[in-house]
């Protein structure tokens, strides 16, 4: 891969990739009589130069721009159903999702609103609400600045609940972004703990979806290659960025969020939970707890586990192996090993426990976990 060329791959949709690439937005958006955009995103991406020398070029286009960021880090209902009122207020015409994670998600889950008007959490995949997103939806572009979530190639938004805190997923194909302008220049200037804490969660996405017990060999094979992308570029991508760290970066996450359609497992559901109940960064909460959720997966498994050492590329092909990487590469990333060094208390537990069990990701887990599973993980890596 050449680091100073725009790329056009097709898969799964539209991607321009390279140095640069968020500069061909404005003649995309003209090119398909696009006028009136709403640019979703969250707070701090809001305040950052590149974000506002996007919107300059766009207004110099002669293009209408409204932002939308009064959004949570990890969203909520209401989030989106504001932002749904200032798509209304304003006559858009379509969104554009510019961030991490939670800007993508709130972005995609507007989408869906614009034209479905019953209670957002009608549309809750985990519930068959799936069948309900019928209507057409806005024209969607996804230009991600974070490379963690890779949710900008995903179909889905997690969403929570604002009072219970569990969270929703809402999925449609139709929630696909028609194209991403994945520009790792975007990345360059994130601090160090934001590029660790996303990087751990491309790695996580990548690792579970390998492990997920539904068979899909496509899917594998690309868990494996972004593991091989991260475990050679992450360190580099915190420590000491450059634009080959952070390409591989981005590559890596989109792979992430395109394997896992093969499913998560314990880890996520470990983390969600920190998200929802203690607002832990997703990245974090998954970068903590996946040595001891990989741990917990290794009896019975133990191939996937040689094959996933000898991705990595260590000497001994095990699961311990496997596990001791996972720590050894926190440490390097200045993650901490440590629930407690996160935040998280012993009286924490038990409500997180009752969280996880409730979550979406577990089934999918190469084995089951159990109440008492998720306790012990908890109490272990506290």
């Amino acid at each position: 891969m050449v680091f100073d060329k725009i790329y056009q791959y097709n898969f799964p949709t539209t991607i321009r990739f390279g140095a640069g690439a968020s500069g061909e937005l404005g003649d995309y958006l003209l090119k398909n009589d696009l006028r009136k955009p709403l640019i979703v995103s969250d707070p701090n991406v809001s305040q950052l130069s590149f974000f506002r020398e996007i919107v300059s070029s766009l207004e110099k286009k002669n293009i209408s721009v409204e932002v939308f960021s009064d959004i949570h880090k990890n969203p909520v209902k209401s989030d989106v159903y504001k932002g749904t009122d200032v798509y209304d207020n304003t006559k858009r015409d379509s969104i554009i999702g510019i961030g991490g994670g939670a800007a993508l998600d709130v972005a995609r889950a507007i989408v869906l609103r614009v034209n479905h008007r019953d209670d957002l959490f009608k549309y809750d995949d985990l519930v068959g609400g799936d069948v309900y997103v019928t209507n057409d939806v806005p024209h969607f572009i996804a230009i991600p600045t974070t490379a963690g979530t890779g949710s900008e190639v995903g179909r889905s938004a997690i969403i929570s609940d604002d009072e219970t805190h569990q969270k929703k997923i809402l999925f449609s194909p139709k929630l696909l972004a028609k194209i991403v302008f994945a520009d790792p220049l975007l990345t360059m200037e994130l601090p160090p703990f934001i590029t660790a804490a996303t990087g751990m969660d491309a790695l996580t996405h990548n690792m579970e979806a390998f492990l997920a017990k539904m068979p899909h060999p496509i899917c594998e094979g690309i868990a494996l290659e972004g593991i091989s992308l991260i475990s050679g570029s992450l360190e580099k991508a915190v420590n000491k960025p450059d634009i080959e760290s952070r390409s591989k970066m981005l590559v890596a996450s989109m792979m992430g969020a395109i394997a896992f359609q093969k499913g998560l497992g314990v880890v996520h559901s470990l983390a969600h939970p920190l998200s929802s109940l203690l607002d832990t960064h997703h990245g974090l909460a998954n970068a903590v707890n996946i040595p001891y959720g990989m741990e917990f997966n290794i009896e019975g498994f133990e191939n996937k586990f040689k094959r996933i050492a000898r991705t990595l590329e260590l000497k001994e092909e095990t699961g311990p192996a496997v596990v001791n990487y996972l720590f050894e590469l926190n440490s390097k990333i200045n993650i901490p090993h440590k629930l407690k060094d996160i935040g998280v208390k012993n009286e924490h537990i038990e409500p997180l426990s009752d969280l996880a069990i409730a979550d979406f990701a577990h089934p999918n887990n190469p084995k089951p976990v159990s109440r008492e599973d998720f306790r012990n993980l908890y109490s272990k890596a506290l």
